[in-house]
């Protein structure tokens, strides 16, 4: 896997854009100017990937929405990028009808059946414009590629592929189908784009063994169907590939119920759950009113802030999985090495705005212009760094501001021993009764946790008292009555997952809180250094990737698309070791279980591991589709 699925997906969209041809890498000549046409699935898709400059590069002048009211624009062609819903063809349709462009370029995200397209065709007929409908390509995009190694596979509609939807008690079985077509409709692209059929492995019993028999089968029809196959011919040829196959890991939400509603420690994790962060872009209020408006005005209306967090941001890429002090530290040292090379600047300016009698300014003159010269040309880099430091200060800042007042450093600290099943400081009812000690939200989490990885449940007594605590707090139960049905099934099917020796090094407080001058004030929170541990879902990944035997994995069933009779069997029929392997949970997944497969295969020489999710929640969407499972 020379390339990234993040690159393969980004080469896909430019040689759209460029009406299906291959860019052209040196030519000076203009590009096309043309219209861009997407819907949300589109934009989504697009977003996390090309940069409007990037767009405009290419030749797009215009990008609209296609359900938008968009004016005819007769002589320029234009590059649909749409799902092939009803919807979207009867806009497509009407849009030719219309005649709003000179040539039309249809492209679909998934592919489109031949019903559609013929819907398509009988339109075009009508509006008496075949000959300006220049190609129709599937384009199997559907799905959004987050980093080089995470994917997820929708953002919009994604409540109809959540963990709610797939687990619902009162599901239906045509539900349940069309949630698993949905699913495995993108992963097929996703392979489609990764340009390799894997081996597939899963758990019995779930949804995970559900999408991996799909899955399965439909790899297996498309290879059988020579004509058409999508995973040979050219797409192959380019050498892009080791001889092995990856490994392909479905597992079952259900495994690891208490990862998503942990509190954590790392940057990029702690955005997403105490910020409003999605498809890598954070959304915040700016600075809620400083001054206070006066006696009868309306409150300044607070202005909402967008910064995208994208792999060109260095500091983003290093830090993206430290623990929070590291960061804040980081971020106070690129803010100093700034602001000494900005003084620079000043003090040469100042130099240079003196009069011509003193015969010494003459002299340092000469020097000093050899030094404005490169001051000046660095100028677009040390504002390009200032924006990115300006950007990391304003988030780090306002997760601080979460990590202070709700006491997230306790809340993760506590959780780490109650995983790591380690012995407790204090009992987890003061944390739950302390007024002070986070939101009902968070109380709600650490308790899940605990009943979650609890040996044995508490006794009745006990919960009532838990339970009392807890609505005196303000939390809502309907979360711990699905949790509760969900603990006495899997206590019937399997042992509790085992979330490694974690622990914690509490590292005293920070000793020097960070230099006077720092933005950070950091007096009171803890220093938490963590050590390396796996995650549930990063275990069984090892077990399977490196072929261990783990009474875990051993029952794994194990799929080979390529293989002529599907046998039906969990013994895998090569026993070396994979070098690649992408782990992909359904009903959703999380930053934390992320960070921890990328921290895994930093460990391991030359190995490459993916991560995707049918949806990416934070706790606080978790517990709400919890708390919609439990009111049932």
């Amino acid at each position: 896997m020379a390339a990234s699925v993040r690159e393969k997906q980004t080469v896909a969209l430019k040689r759209m854009l460029n009406f299906n041809a291959p860019p052209l890498k040196n030519t000076t000549a203009e590009p096309v100017w043309k219209v861009l046409i997407y819907d949300r699935f589109g934009q989504d898709i697009i977003s996390p990937l090309l940069s409007v400059k990037e767009l405009r590069d290419m030749g797009i002048t215009l990008h609209l929405l296609l359900h938008s009211d968009r004016d005819p624009i007769p002589d320029v062609p234009a590059i649909y990028f749409v799902m092939p819903t009803e919807e979207n063809i009867d806009r497509i349709c009407q849009d030719l009808r219309n005649q709003l462009y000179e040539s039309y370029y249809l492209n679909f995200i998934s592919a489109i059946s031949r019903s559609k397209l013929e819907d398509i065709a009988s339109a075009a007929l009508a509006a008496n414009a075949v000959t300006q409908v220049t190609k129709v390509y599937d384009q199997y995009l559907n799905f959004i590629t987050l980093e080089d190694d995470m994917f997820v596979l929708c953002h919009q509609n994604k409540e109809l592929i959540s963990y709610h939807a797939i687990n619902r008690a009162d599901i239906q079985d045509t539900d349940m189908e069309a949630i698993m077509d949905t699913i495995v409709d993108s992963l097929f692209c996703f392979f489609v784009t990764l340009g390799a059929v894997p081996i597939i492995r899963c758990p019995r019993g779930n949804a995970a063994e559900m999408v991996a028999v799909k899955l399965d089968k439909k790899l297996r029809e498309n290879l059988r169907d020579a004509r058409n196959s999508l995973f040979t011919g050219d797409n192959m040829a380019a050498g892009q590939f080791s001889f092995q196959r990856p490994l392909f890991v479905l597992a079952d939400r259900n495994v690891d119920m208490a990862t998503p509603l942990h509190h954590t420690w790392t940057y990029q994790a702690l955005i997403h759950d105490v910020l409003d962060f999605q498809l890598n872009r954070v959304v915040m209020e700016e600075g809620a009113g400083a001054e206070p408006s006066p006696s009868g005005a309306r409150p300044k209306k607070k202005n909402r802030k967008s910064y995208d967090l994208t792999a060109a941001d260095k500091f983003w890429q290093k830090h993206k999985g430290s623990p929070f002090p590291e960061v804040a530290e980081s971020v106070q040292e690129e803010l100093d090495t700034y602001r000494a090379q900005e003084d620079e600047v000043k003090r040469l300016k100042s130099i240079m705005g003196l009069e011509g009698e003193d015969e010494g300014a003459i002299s340092m003159l000469s020097d000093n212009t050899a030094k404005l010269t490169s001051a000046v040309s660095s100028l677009p880099e040390l504002l390009e760094k200032k924006r990115l430091i300006d950007l990391h200060t304003n988030v780090a800042t306002a997760v601080l501001d979460h990590i202070k007042s709700r006491k997230l450093d306790v809340y993760f600290e506590y959780e780490e021993k109650l995983m790591s099943k380690s012995t407790l400081d204090k009992s987890l009812l003061d944390i739950i009764s302390d007024p002070d000690a986070g939101t009902p939200e968070d109380k709600m989490r650490l308790f899940l946790i605990y009943y979650i990885t609890a040996q044995q449940a508490p006794s009745e007594s006990d919960l009532e008292q838990y339970k009392t605590a807890l609505l005196d707090a303000g939390c809502d139960l309907s979360p711990l009555n699905y949790i509760k049905q969900w603990k006495a099934f899997t206590k019937m099917a399997a042992t509790p997952a085992n979330y490694g020796n974690s622990g914690v090094k509490p590292m005293g407080l920070f000793s020097r809180v960070m230099n006077t001058g720092s933005q950070f004030v950091m007096e009171g929170v803890k220093n938490l250094v963590l050590k390396q541990h796996n995650l549930p879902v990063t275990r069984i990944l090892d077990n399977l990737m490196e072929m261990k035997s783990n009474p875990e994995t051993d029952d794994y069933r194990y799929f080979d698309p390529k293989m002529l009779r599907g046998s039906e069997s969990s013994i895998p029929r090569n026993k070396n070791p994979f070098q690649e392997a992408i782990v992909f949970v359904v009903g959703g997944g999380n930053y934390i279980e992320y960070q921890n497969l990328v921290d895994y295969a930093k460990f391991k020489q030359g190995k490459k591991v993916v991560y995707g999710c049918s949806e990416l929640f934070n706790a606080a969407q978790f517990i709400k589709q919890l708390s919609q499972l439990g009111q049932k």
